[in-house]
């Protein structure tokens, strides 16, 4: 098999690369890919979600991968949901971790419930159309309980999200439909996902395989999130 993951928003692919690292130990094709926008340098301004689904199917199809798991962790359970329907027979796997499994037609930032209209004005607001998170946030939300050193480290590694990429939807059939094994591993103490685990696993058809750690368990829990990726 050939791992490929997607980071969460604010994030890249140097995200998973401490869960890459392992999956590849285990004789896997590993690859972490890093979003349109989302790399130093980078203008992020009118990307919309079809520019990350485009990346992610050109990046599979340029290197010529097969037997591919796409594996998204938060907010990349939604490209990885789209660009699941467009890969075809090099297509062998899906793998959500603590991650969002839109319903047809519906955006990230409805999905956040009283948050949508922040989120909104929020990348209204910004020049260049982003949407960026602050320390107390991030910390309270996606890292609680961990050293600050810790939370400082990743922090900084993160870029403002793409606007579109929080906005814009798909209306597609179900992941159940394409006939290959799903998979929804849940970070046991994630207080950051919009909708209960197991709410968003059942929206893939299956039960969630729990890991110990937060949302940021691939950081923080790789061998446990890498583990329950491979089925060990």
């Amino acid at each position: 098999m050939h791992y490929v993951f997607i980071p969460g928003a604010w994030h890249g692919g140097w995200s998973w690369h401490p869960v890459g690292h392992r999956v590849h130990a285990a004789g896997h094709g590993a690859t972490a890919l890093t979003m349109p926008g989302l790399s130093l340098g980078d203008d992020p301004a009118g990307l919309r979600l079809t520019d990350a689904v485009d990346h992610i199917v050109a990046a599979v199809e340029r290197r010529d991968l097969r037997d591919v798991v796409l594996v998204g962790h938060s907010w990349g359970g939604i490209p990885i949901t789209g660009a699941a329907h467009r890969l075809g027979d090099r297509l062998a796997g899906i793998a959500y971790f603590s991650a969002f499994i839109p319903r047809p037609g519906e955006s990230m930032a409805a999905a956040m419930g009283p948050m949508e209209g922040f989120v909104r004005d929020a990348i209204a607001a910004a020049p260049d159309g982003t949407i960026g998170i602050d320390f107390g946030t991030f910390a309270q939300g996606l890292m609680p309980g961990q050293p600050e050193a810790l939370q400082r480290v990743v922090f900084d590694q993160l870029m403002p999200q793409p606007g579109g990429y929080m906005l814009d939807a798909q209306d597609l059939p179900g992941v159940d439909t394409l006939g290959v094994p799903i998979t929804y591993v849940l970070a046991e103490k994630d207080t950051a996902l919009a909708a209960p685990g197991a709410e968003l696993a059942a929206r893939a058809g299956v039960q969630p395989i729990p890991v110990p750690g937060g949302h940021e368990a691939l950081l923080t829990h790789p061998d446990e999130v890498s583990k329950a990726l491979l089925g060990n």
